[in-house]
């Protein structure tokens, strides 16, 4: 597969969002069409690089721009911005919830921030057209465990 690296901001190139190891491991091209470029290089430019900035250390995107194959492959929504350029799926060394409060007193527009906290990444999204919800949502799996009278496990 034909790589590029554009460079978006000081810290972020399109290789970081089109990258899918997933894509490679099934030879699918993850290249984006223009309009999911112009989407990376907004969401880059106006969240990702200014809350690097505020963050003060290297932000790693696991996850940017799936095509829809890629995307039904990793498990995501058919409503999933990643196809649209607008969404990346990030990683800090201080774990996603220091990110998550950098951002909350950043002032930052942003469309969601989705905090993953058993899998230790922070979902960030930022339309490109549209009103942006900054919106928070935080999942977190809890499995509560309860043996019956029985000696059955029940998962809830």
């Amino acid at each position: 597969m034909e790589r590029h690296d554009k460079r978006l901001t000081e810290h972020f190139c399109l290789d970081e969002f089109t990258y899918s190891g997933i894509a490679v491991d099934n030879a699918i091209n993850n290249q984006p069409p223009p309009c999911a470029c112009l989407a990376l290089q907004n969401l880059a430019v106006g969240l990702l690089e200014p809350l690097r900035l505020l963050y003060g250390a290297p932000i790693a995107i696991l996850s940017g721009y799936r095509n829809e194959k890629v995307n039904r492959l990793a498990g995501g929504v058919v409503t999933s911005q990643h196809l649209k350029g607008e969404a990346a799926d990030c990683y800090v060394a201080d774990g996603p919830e220091k990110l998550l409060d950098v951002l909350q007193c950043s002032g930052l527009v942003f469309d969601q921030a989705i905090l993953y906290g058993r899998r230790r990444f922070l979902h960030l999204s930022l339309k490109i057209n549209g009103n942006n919800r900054m919106q928070v949502l935080i999942y977190m799996l809890c499995v509560v465990c309860m043996f019956c009278s029985c000696g059955a496990l029940v998962l809830f």
